[in-house]
This record gives structure tokens, C-alpha cells and sequence, in this order.
């Protein structure tokens, strides 16, 4: 939830929005069972810019895939393993990684955990991100 008036809408138009991340993650279990063991949550969706928010229960993975855009993945709790061109990166609370644009990668979450994906495009390229 984003804190009042600060375009809660995902599809937000203004150029400010702030968030209590602890809450998004704590409204993120509340929602549990989720689908293959992710839930994800788009905070901010521009044309060229996207945050979202991703919780992974132990054991789920996104299998390999790729982002036509320039991206970072930072830890908010538990620990993850992000992998591309054949290295691991366990990744903690706290830890962050940046990705160029198109490479391949997954990621797997060791112990229950969330992290927020932001995701940049070039000259108003926006791309899809699915998540299972």
C-alpha cells in the first residue's frame, strides 16, 4: 500500500511515491497461499520505469529469463541466489545487484523472502515482466 497521496496507482502519472516497504511485504503474507509460491506487486509503472515487489516463499524459483531493460534486484528480507553467465550470487537482506539489459538470468529464493526489481528502459521502451 502506498502511503496516502502518494500515487497508489500503478499506473501513476505524478513524479513522486513513496512507500513503507515493511507494510508492502507484511500486506504481501497476508495474501498467502500464493501461486507457485510468488507474489509480486507492481509499485510504480512508467513508461521507461517499473518497480515491483517480490516475495518468494522457500525453495520457488523464476526460471531463467531475460529483461530488455537495465535492472537491480535488492534484498529486503531473506536470502535469494541470482544467477547469470554461469556464476551465483547469494544475496542477502540488505545486498544489492545490477543487471545491463537482455541477460539471461534467475533467480531462486533460499529462505522465505522479498526484494524490489526496478527495472529502467531506454527512450520510453517499455517491456513487459512476467512473473509466474
Amino acid at each position: 500500500m502506498a502511503v496516502a497521496g502518494s500515487g497508489e496507482d500503478v499506473n501513476m502519472t505524478g513524479d513522486f511515491a513513496q512507500f513503507d516497504l515493511m507494510r508492502e511485504i507484511a500486506d504481501s503474507e497476508r495474501q498467502k497461499p500464493w501461486p507457485a509460491g510468488i507474489h509480486a506487486r507492481i509499485l510504480t509503472k512508467k513508461p521507461d520505469f517499473r518497480v515491483v515487489l517480490i516475495s518468494m516463499e522457500t525453495g520457488t524459483r523464476l526460471k531463467e529469463h531475460r529483461v530488455d531493460g537495465t535492472s537491480s534486484v535488492q534484498v529486503l528480507k531473506g536470502r535469494i541466489r541470482y544467477s547469470t553467465g554461469g556464476q551465483s550470487y547469494d544475496l542477502q537482506t540488505g545486498s544489492l545487484i545490477t543487471l545491463g539489459a537482455s541477460i539471461a538470468h534467475e533467480v531462486e529464493s533460499l529462505d522465505e523472502s522479498a526484494f524490489l526489481l526496478t527495472i529502467s528502459w531506454p527512450g520510453n521502451r517499455q517491456q513487459p515482466v512476467s512473473v509466474p
